[in-house]
């Protein structure tokens, strides 16, 4: 229709009327689009997440509310050894691995100013789309985007390691519904048997990529709390291990705090 969304509510029935007169194939093709299955988000070609809005097409998963909290812990997480507010950029050295649209490499960016974000993926075509969001968003220049295999790309160790790795269980993936088995990325979801193969992975790599006194912030499945957090404690003996709920009180996140 190209008008806001402020000028639609303001004129909401002359503005329908205008437009189902005036492009009405174009209103059903995307109509059967969605009652094809289609996620709106690849729909209208873009999705809103925590506060930024972020270009989505089938080369990444959509961001979901709930990888929000992933980002506001590490946002809020008080880093040993460093001010309130680092003094220069790179004084805080962070990770996304896994980065997809760049929802969390670049909501970091924008609210950790003076951070410096590594964002690996596997995926070149995940990463151009991430690179195209970070330019949007105006935080490039403050986000390295790497492609390989979980941590294998990151040049240095970080004060934070965050992902979002597929953790859907095979089989629970083959019983997802059509809008997202069909549309979204397998890449993105399937984590294997249990759920967990890239966590694994991840955290095998993890001792030698994370600094004294950082983080590690990994999303999980509401039934994987306990599984996941037996295998963190075994990569991290003396670490502080904590299975964070979400806002509706399931297991969400496994948050790992290394010795200083």
């Amino acid at each position: 229709m190209n008008i806001s969304r402020t000028h639609l509510l303001a004129h909401l029935d002359q503005s329908l009327s205008l437009s189902l007169s005036s492009s009405p194939s174009q209103f059903h093709s995307l109509v059967a689009r969605c009652a094809n299955g289609e996620p709106l988000a690849y729909i209208i070609g873009h999705k809103e997440f925590y506060d930024l809005s972020l270009v989505c097409d089938p080369r990444a998963l959509i961001p979901r509310p709930e990888t929000e909290l992933l980002v506001e812990t590490i946002i809020n997480f008080k880093f040993p050894g460093l001010p309130s507010r680092a003094s220069k950029i790179s004084d805080l050295k962070l990770a996304d691995i896994g980065a997809g649209t760049g929802c969390i490499a670049i909501t970091l960016a924008a609210h950790l100013p003076h951070a410096h974000v590594y964002a690996t993926d596997l995926s070149p075509d995940a990463l151009a789309l991430a690179r195209h969001n970070a330019q949007e968003n105006r935080v490039a220049h403050r986000i390295t985007f790497l492609r390989g295999d979980l941590l294998d790309p990151l040049p240095e160790p970080v004060h934070a390691i965050a992902a979002n790795l597929p953790y859907v269980t095979t089989s629970e993936w083959q019983t997802l519904p059509n809008h997202i088995r069909l549309h979204e990325p397998r890449l993105a979801l399937d984590g294997g048997p249990d759920g967990l193969d890239l966590v694994r992975r991840l955290l095998a790599q993890a001792p030698a990529r994370i600094l004294p006194g950082g983080i590690i912030a990994l999303e999980i499945g509401s039934a994987q709390g306990q599984a996941a957090a037996r295998l963190a404690q075994a990569a991290f003996p003396t670490a502080h291990i904590e299975v964070k709920q979400d806002y509706a009180g399931l297991d969400r996140l496994i948050m790992i705090e290394t010795d200083r």
